[in-house]
C-alpha cells in the first residue's frame, strides 16, 4: 500500500516527536491539561497541590514543557505564572489530523 500523500517529512516528524516526548510523562500531560483549562494564567503555587510530587518536581516538568515551547510563563516577585501557548497546542492537533469520513470509509 503506498504511503499516504499527506505523510510527515523528517523535519516536521523530528518536531513532532519533541512534542509528543514533552506529554509522554502523566505528569506533564496532567499540568499541561490543567494549564491549558484555565481562563487565566497559574501560579506555579497552584498547580503543585494536585500532585503527589515534591515542588522541584513540578518545576521540572514545567521546564520540559517551557522547553518543547508548550507553556510559557511570567515571574512576579517570587512567583512564576503559567500559560498555554496556542499555536503549539494547534500544531499538535495538526500533526496527527483524523481523517476524513470518505478517507476513513475506504479503510
Amino acid at each position: 500500500m503506498p504511503l499516504p500523500v499527506a505523510s510527515l517529512d523528517s523535519a516536521t516528524a523530528a518536531e513532532g516527536a519533541i512534542l509528543f516526548r514533552a506529554l509522554a510523562d502523566p505528569i506533564r500531560l496532567r499540568l499541561l491539561s490543567i494549564i491549558a483549562s484555565a481562563t487565566t494564567e497559574l501560579c506555579v503555587c497552584d498547580l503543585s497541590g494536585d500532585f503527589e510530587v515534591s515542588a522541584p518536581t513540578i518545576s521540572h516538568h514545567l521546564k520540559v514543557l517551557r522547553e518543547a515551547g508548550l507553556v510559557e510563563f511570567n515571574r512576579r516577585s517570587t512567583w512564576v505564572y503559567y500559560r498555554t501557548v496556542p499555536e503549539r497546542l494547534q500544531r499538535i492537533s495538526a500533526l496527527l489530523p483524523a481523517p476524513s469520513p470518505a478517507a476513513a470509509a475506504i479503510r
